[in-house]
């Protein structure tokens, strides 16, 4: 069996966020069956919503856009996977592009505008895309600005006070504290209070497969620009006896991402 490692990685200066992730296959044997269909599905359905996100176009065509991709390779969007636009100190504005939309979750509709940056999150799975939280603890958490609490612990204040020094509006992980001990006496009594938001560890059916994508993506006049996260994978790995034959899917993944405003000024 093959596995899957999702790697994501992140960084800001002065509080401009930048995230990125995508999925490892591990090896480097062919990947074929339903791996390859998840992995080809979120890829795929990664590029279609860069193109989508331009200029007056809304979040629910890029929401419909994923929608078709997963379709091409019987797959579904996970369900409760929010991308959001992204501002300083902010990563999770509340104009927001939904992975997958139900009866009971839906995204008010906005348009993009030259300016705006958005971290663009895709989760695919083979099963129903309806993950579940695992009994597995998180080590990585956000800072909730809407609740205060006087902390009765003193390892508790103290952590508090870091967070506030180091992390005030960005996510953090445990292991960046040095003292250990006192972090996790620390959460424990912030989130007995809701003075943090914690990044559940979720799972999917037993048997069934999910492949991530994350890119950051800034809207231009003219163009959209790839931050970060826009890392090739080699296709010629996965073999799946499923492709995308909607024409209007082609031609959009077909199209160009970038255009050189420069060079064509200069003819």
């Amino acid at each position: 069996m093959t596995n899957f490692v999702f790697s994501t990685a992140g960084a800001h200066f002065d509080g401009y966020a930048s995230i990125a992730a995508t999925t490892v296959v591990v090896g480097d044997a062919k990947v074929t069956g339903r791996q390859a269909d998840v992995v080809l599905a979120a890829y795929y359905a990664m590029q279609a919503a860069q193109r989508t996100i331009k200029k007056a176009a809304t979040n629910n065509q890029v929401t419909a856009a994923i929608a078709k991709v997963c379709a091409e390779f019987d797959c579904q969007p996970s369900e409760g996977v929010l991308s959001h636009k992204i501002k300083q100190h902010v990563i999770d504005c509340n104009d927001v592009i939904i992975n997958k939309e139900t009866s009971t979750s839906q995204a008010k509709e906005y348009a993009f505008a030259p300016g705006d940056v958005i971290g663009l999150d895709i989760y695919v799975s083979t099963g129903e895309g309806k993950p579940k939280e695992t009994d597995i603890r998180t080590t990585v958490y956000k800072r909730e600005l809407q609740t205060d609490y006087q902390l009765k612990l003193k390892a508790s204040r103290a952590f508090f006070k870091e967070i506030w020094a180091r992390f005030p509006t960005l996510p953090f992980a445990l292991r960046a504290f040095e003292n250990g001990t006192e972090a996790k006496m620390g959460v424990k009594e912030c989130l007995d209070h809701h003075m943090l938001v914690p990044y559940y560890v979720l799972k999917e059916k037993e048997g069934e497969y999910v492949a991530h994508f994350h890119t950051t993506i800034a809207v231009q006049p003219r163009s959209t620009a790839i931050l970060s996260g826009n890392i090739p994978i080699d296709l010629s790995r996965f073999e799946s006896e499923k492709s995308i034959k909607n024409e209007e899917l082609k031609a959009l993944l077909a199209s160009d991402l970038w255009k050189d405003e420069k060079a064509k000024k200069k003819k």
